[in-house]
């Protein structure tokens, strides 16, 4: 039987030598290896009680969404800047080279909602740092973070100390 990093694709050297990059693309275009994490995502939910799931562009929409629709919750969107038609809350965040900015809806999450952050994938954790502030911006409650794949080498769950963070695959490099 195959396991969920049997689907993952990893090319050497790319985007730069000595990068293990690892393409979430190939459990995605496979039927099973979607079904696979979604099913795993969401079984990681089940002793957690929780009112919405929210997911960060663009990934995080891809595996959030489904889950959120199998466990009948709300799906919350983080856009990048200038995407959100309504009133925002912003947040800016560290690249590898740079800025971005982060927005949620104001009205997305209600004080006191417990929400789950769903992504594809945790490196230094300066997106889901940026979701966490704007959650709590919103009054909401991070109960749980999950992620399919985990580059350990990065140190992302160290700057999501304190928060209840899994992960479906884990990789010790970068």
């Amino acid at each position: 039987m195959k396991k969920l990093e049997d689907y993952v694709t990893t090319i050497p050297d790319f985007p730069k030598k000595g990068i293990m990059f690892r393409d979430v693309t190939t459990i995605i275009q496979d039927k099973d290896g979607f079904r696979m994490a979604i099913d795993g995502l969401s079984n990681s939910l089940k002793d957690v009680e929780y009112d919405l799931i929210a997911g960060s562009e663009s990934r995080g929409f891809i595996f959030g969404a489904p889950v959120a629709y199998k466990e009948d919750k709300g799906f919350v969107l983080f856009r990048k800047k200038g995407k959100l038609p309504r009133e925002v809350y912003s947040q800016e965040y560290d690249l590898e080279y740079g800025t971005a900015t982060l927005e949620v809806h104001r009205d997305s999450i209600k004080p006191g909602d417990k929400v789950v952050i769903i992504d594809d994938l945790v490196a230094t954790g300066g997106t889901t740092e940026a979701m966490i502030k704007l959650i709590e911006k919103c009054g909401g409650i991070v109960v749980k973070i999950v992620f399919v794949m985990e580059l350990r080498g990065l140190k992302g769950r160290e700057h999501l100390a304190g928060y209840d963070v899994d992960s479906l695959i884990q990789y010790e490099g970068i």
